[in-house]
């Protein structure tokens, strides 16, 4: 079997399984990344976590109430002597029972703001973490577009082969003609056929970069790395996006709201350990029982019960300047979230511009892209034609499908660049679907 028959074979083999994999469009590929991602996954319990910590009680704002009771079974021996020895007693062994049983409620009445802060720093806390899932989200939808569209760039490189493998195989076919009728010679022929096969190794090995990118998007999905899959789509660039228009929502990307929330968040934490410096005061309430019996002694029964309320006052005075401290810690922690939240919205400022520049400019290359194909591709086939009159040389034709697939990259490249650009702005807008 020759060279070329063997790797029509193999791309037989290829094409037959693309045939039976399933396919799959972008929205059914967000949709499973959404659902199966780790990441996504943790921030949503992050969230829960958030959602659940945020109440009056873990603020420290409510009341705790505590029910307590012991029982005591004791084996005693006793001996008592008295001026008459009439009322001496002396045992051994002898049982002793206390039952204890108590009701306690504290209740905060002041603690300087602390609770009221701590709270309002809880709320900020369960609005930053579904910022940030906000964010893992966008991030996660950001990576499988890409991927996506990246198979559909070495996709378009396949189909861009398979079109000069077309015109290889007719260049082929018009030498064994030409050479059927004594016109053309051996050498015509083997550089046609090794052109041919090396052509079509290069749409074998175009293969394995496409299987590849395939297993990389399913890894992305969390499936199954083997899973068979199909993609047919095409790469369309939205020529309306404006840079103000992205700039301006780029405010309101997620990870600069949580940038700014996190000032926030300092800013209560401030307060609650500045509050630690204030008088705090709290009531206690409860009901107390307590009840000993000694069938042997002096005291044969001592029960006490009934119900108490007291009031706690705590003033700090001095404990070494840790309260001050603390609060000078949380005030420099409040100037750094606002550094970070400053740098982080030049950042994403900067990548909008830069990416607005990348997509006007691929936007400005995409029609000259497609005119160079489309021309390379018409010189190709009147090549062809002249080839087979005998006007143009085989390095005619060589060169006129090296400048078609030179421009079919081209164009695919161009038309790829341009929408990463554009997945990109409207990620740092947060408008990805």
């Amino acid at each position: 079997m020759s060279m070329i028959r063997i790797f029509i074979f193999l791309f037989f083999i290829l094409i037959t399984q693309e045939v039976v994999s399933q396919q799959l469009s972008l929205d059914s590929a967000i949709l499973i990344a959404l659902r199966n991602n780790p990441g996504l996954m943790i921030s949503k319990n992050n969230m829960d976590i958030a959602r659940l910590s945020n109440s009056f009680g873990m603020a420290g704002g409510l009341p705790q109430v505590l029910v307590n009771s012991s029982v005591t079974q004791a084996m005693t021996s006793l001996e008592q002597r008295f001026s008459n020895p009439l009322n001496n007693k002396n045992s051994n062994n002898a049982n002793s029972n206390n039952i204890n049983a108590g009701l306690a409620a504290n209740v905060p009445v002041y603690a300087g703001s602390r609770v009221h802060n701590e709270k309002l720093r809880l709320d900020v806390v369960e609005s930053q973490t579904k910022l940030l899932y906000s964010s893992r989200a966008q991030t996660v939808i950001f990576n499988v577009m890409l991927k996506y569209y990246d198979i559909v760039r070495q996709q378009g490189y396949a189909k861009t082969l398979e079109a000069s493998i077309r015109a290889s195989k007719q260049r082929l076919e018009i030498v064994k003609q030409q050479q059927s009728v004594g016109v053309a010679n051996d050498a015509d022929l083997f550089q046609s056929q090794v052109d041919l096969n090396t052509q079509v190794q290069g749409l074998i090995a175009q293969q394995l970069v496409i299987d590849q990118d395939k297993t990389d998007l399913l890894t992305l999905l969390i499936l199954r790395p083997d899973s068979a899959i199909e993609i047919r789509d095409t790469i369309i660039v939205d020529r309306t996006i404006k840079l103000d228009s992205i700039l301006t929502a780029a405010l309101r990307n997620p990870d600069i709201q949580a940038a700014y929330e996190q000032i926030r968040i300092n800013q209560y934490f401030e307060k609650e350990v500045g509050s630690a410096r204030y008088p705090s005061a709290s009531v206690n309430l409860g009901y107390n029982l307590n009840r000993t019996t000694n069938p042997q002694g002096y005291n044969i029964l001592n029960q006490t019960y009934g119900p108490f309320v007291g009031l706690g006052l705590t003033i700090p005075i001095f404990n070494g300047g840790i309260y001050k401290r603390q609060q000078e810690i949380a005030g420099i922690n409040v100037n750094s979230a606002r550094l970070l939240k400053d740098t982080l919205l030049q950042n994403v400022q900067s990548a909008a511009v830069k990416n607005w520049q990348a997509y006007l400019n691929n936007l400005q290359q995409l029609e000259t892209a497609r005119q160079n194909y489309e021309l390379s591709e018409k010189l190709l086939n009147l090549v062809l034609m002249r080839f087979k009159l005998k006007v143009a040389t085989i390095v005619d034709v060589t060169l006129a499908q090296q400048s078609f697939e030179s421009a079919g990259y081209q164009m695919i490249n161009v038309g790829f660049a341009a929408k990463a650009a554009e997945i990109q702005l409207r990620r740092l807008a947060n408008q990805l679907p």
